[in-house]
C-alpha cells in the first residue's frame, strides 16, 4: 500500500528532529558551561567585595578586630582557591 503525503511529511520531521538532537545537546552543554563560569565570576566578585568591606572597617574593640581578621583570612583562603 502506498504511503500518503502526510505520513511522509511526519517521517521527514522525525528524521530532522533526530538529526538536530545532537546539536541541541551541544548547545545545552555550552549554556551550562557559560552559566557555571558566570556563577564563579559572581562568587569571586562577592568575595572581593566582602574583603574590601572588612579592610575598610575600623574598630578599636580587640574582639571585633580578631573576628574581622579571622573573616579576612577565610575570604583570602577562598580567593586563593580560585
Amino acid at each position: 500500500m502506498a504511503r500518503g503525503w502526510e505520513s511522509k511529511s511526519v517521517e521527514d520531521q522525525v528524521e530532522e528532529k533526530a538529526q538536530s538532537a545532537p546539536v541541541t545537546h551541544v548547545v545545552a552543554a555550552t549554556q551550562q558551561q557559560k552559566a557555571a563560569t558566570a556563577a564563579k565570576t559572581r562568587e569571586r566578585q562577592a568575595l572581593e567585595l566582602q574583603r574590601e568591606r572588612i579592610l575598610d572597617e575600623r574598630t578599636s574593640n580587640p574582639i571585633r578586630r580578631a573576628a574581622l581578621e579571622q573573616a579576612l583570612n577565610e575570604i583570602e583562603t577562598k580567593l586563593a582557591a580560585f
